[in-house]
């Protein structure tokens, strides 16, 4: 049972449609509405030009930010059936930080790793910034470097920051000041699938450490929070993982939640996945939640391979 943060004992989550198609030689389209029981929206919306002058790679539209590794999934992507603590505490949740923005990435060339760094210009609307101005924009940057460490195994590390208003500026819809949020953050991926045995065996290990810095009414919030993650297949259709969150809360530091899960996962054929979620979860006010979670996930038609 959960006090703090209830759900239905049975929900159509998501549906998710996406429509995808090169428009020209020099632009592709992605959209992907998402319909839920809120009703129907554009979850991302945009249109990619690979060759921008100067190597960029710009993206036009609604799109998730890169922040981290979690704000960019879709629900279906992710290996549990919810998200971090901290990615609900600090980044907004499931929505995170989606807005209606330019992106433009560049890979930067080295002789040693992947680098890529991405630089990004949101309207100021989500739900982790809010705008009050025309020009209360939100900016959003990610240094990513990704390196082979073995014909097994690869890691891929990056580092984020995003600066925007908040709503803390607003009371009883009078403007009292003009006050922003910084987000920074860390994460790391870790990835290891033997070539020999690769649809048996393999291993995903996560982790993302977010810190924020709240201007509001009652003075100068500070967080963080974090979570690690691993998962391991064990036989060619199932996969297990274990999670640990702690996170502090955006507006007050002295609020800190913390929580463990425990998944099992098993996968009919690629297009679709059957999960069962342990999830224990200690909230600041007091309160424990012990929760079994099942999950059942399918797709029609073709579909992408996603970043890892």
């Amino acid at each position: 049972r959960n006090v703090v943060n209830p759900q239905p004992a049975l929900d159509l989550h998501e549906a998710e449609a996406s429509f995808q198609a090169i428009v020209d030689p020099y632009s592709r389209a992605d959209f992907f509405v998402a319909f839920g029981p809120e009703g129907a929206e554009v979850e991302e919306g945009f249109v990619t030009f690979p060759t921008v002058p100067g190597g960029f790679l710009v993206k036009v539209g609604k799109t998730r930010a890169t922040f981290g590794k979690v704000n960019t999934l879709h629900n279906h992507i992710l290996p549990w059936t919810d998200r971090p603590l901290v990615s609900n505490n600090l980044v907004g949740g499931e929505e995170g930080i989606a807005d209606a923005g330019i992106s433009a990435a560049r890979l930067i060339p080295n002789p040693w790793i992947f680098m890529e760094a991405t630089g990004e210009v949101y309207r100021g609307d989500s739900n982790v910034f809010d705008t009050h101005e025309r020009g209360d924009l939100t900016y959003v940057g990610h240094l990513r470097a990704y390196h082979d460490i073995s014909d097994d195994a690869n890691i891929d590390v990056g580092g984020s920051f995003a600066h925007g208003h908040n709503s803390s500026g607003v009371v009883n819809d009078i403007d009292i000041g003009r006050f922003t949020t910084d987000l920074w953050g860390a994460d790391a991926t870790i990835r290891w699938r033997p070539l020999q045995r690769a649809i048996y065996h393999s291993f995903l290990g996560r982790s993302e450490a977010i810190w924020s810095r709240r201007e509001q009414g009652i003075g100068l919030g500070r967080s963080f929070g974090f979570y690690a993650s691993g998962e391991y297949q064990f036989a060619r259709r199932w996969f297990t993982g274990m999670r640990y969150d702690w996170s502090e809360r955006a507006a007050d530091s002295a609020l800190r939640d913390t929580g463990q899960s425990v998944t099992l996962t098993y996968w009919p054929s690629e297009f679709g996945q059957i999960r069962g979620q342990y999830r224990h979860t200690r909230y600041a006010e007091g309160s424990d939640a012990n929760e079994l979670l099942f999950q059942f996930q399918f797709s029609i038609g073709a579909h992408g391979a996603h970043p890892f």
